[in-house]
């Protein structure tokens, strides 16, 4: 019956305004009425990512919950660890709307929101007074206003630090305009320099692009192993339009979904033959099979959030679950024991 309530309020929320509906899931969220089955767990889900203990391996991307107003759900909904945000030092509305559209004929997104947030104050607050069930990260980003946006991610890890089990440094979001300038590799030590300074211990992510050339991506594995840098979180959403048939796919701003699986876990299995830094696969997983695929390639941890619009946080529960039973099959006890088992074959 949950399920055949979960189907009816997808089929709804479809039918209605993207942004509108992902306004009215995160409602639900909050009022309780999504599947809470509590931190999915067992002897080979657990695992370890940037010294923080998980109970299973599948995270929710960042985006999904912006402002870090139904964490203490997100939490109970099946998920290892939940990252929110983009935060920004300021409050900002983001770009003009309509800035999300859904490629349905391609299990797809496009959004271009442009970091709309609340800002990294109010943000802090609510993630002060979030229950510790599972590790939350905040996402860290820039103003677009700002003068000085490698100063803004530090500002955002500075005052989050004591709040959140992980920050990620985002400088692969395209909707922020010449943000992704920031992944040259001078640039990139610069900044992740200023938020290292600041992190106090608090582990610090970097999340990539998908459209790194081989070359760029050798220099992102450099200069992460320098920094120090906990993990690596490859990848972000693409620029490409290849192969999509949906109506929207001319629309600027990023593309995440389906379209989006190979690409990524090409990096990541390209990431993981350059460094020893871990890292979390993202990018399409809408299955079992493709977030252990990821896992295979060299993933520690995987993140999804698309996926959701499509199949619901029911889906959460069984992907987990499933990695379980494709772990078994292999004759794999861990979780960390099948990472890049498989790498060869996306190189």
């Amino acid at each position: 019956m949950n399920t055949l309530i979960e189907a009816m309020g997808l089929s709804a929320l479809r039918r209605i305004d993207p942004e509108a509906a992902h306004g009215l899931a995160i409602r639900a969220l909050r009022a309780g009425l999504t599947p809470k089955p509590g931190p999915v767990t067992g002897a080979r889900l657990a695992n370890t990512l940037a010294g923080m203990r998980l109970p299973n391996p599948v995270g929710l991307a960042a985006g999904f919950d912006k402002n870090a107003t139904a964490v203490a759900a997100l939490g109970m909904s099946g998920f290892g660890f939940i990252e929110v945000g983009a935060a920004t030092p300021l409050p900002q509305p983001g770009n003009d709307k309509p800035r999300l559209f859904r490629l349905t004929e391609d299990r797809a997104a496009i959004n271009r929101f442009g970091f709309n947030n609340d800002g990294v104050e109010a943000i802090c607050a609510r993630l002060a007074d979030r229950p510790h069930t599972v590790p939350v990260g905040l996402n860290l980003g820039a103003n677009k206003t700002s003068n000085d946006r490698a100063a803004d991610f530090a500002r955002v890890m500075e005052a989050a630090r004591d709040h959140v089990d992980f920050a990620t440094v985002n400088v692969s979001s395209p909707n922020t305009e010449k943000l992704r300038d920031l992944q040259g590799k001078a640039a990139l030590a610069a900044l992740l320099d200023g938020v290292m300074a600041v992190r106090a211990n608090t582990p610090v992510l970097l999340k990539i692009a998908p459209d790194l050339s081989d070359a760029e991506i050798a220099d992102v594995a450099e200069v992460a192993e320098t920094a120090g840098v906990a993990a690596i979180i490859a990848t972000n959403t693409t620029l490409s339009r290849e192969g999509l048939r949906s109506a929207h796919r001319t629309e600027a701003g990023g593309l995440s979904g389906a379209p989006l699986f190979e690409k990524s876990t090409r990096v990541l299995a390209r990431l993981s033959s350059l460094t020893n830094v871990p890292l979390v696969g993202v990018g399409g997983i809408s299955s079992a099979e493709q977030a252990y695929a990821k896992i295979c390639a060299g993933a520690c941890a995987v993140q999804l959030y698309t996926a959701l619009v499509y199949g619901g946080l029911s889906m959460v529960g069984r992907i987990v679950h499933d990695i379980d039973a494709l772990l078994a099959r292999d004759g794999f006890d861990t979780v960390a024991s099948a990472v890049a088992s498989k790498r060869e074959d996306w190189l």
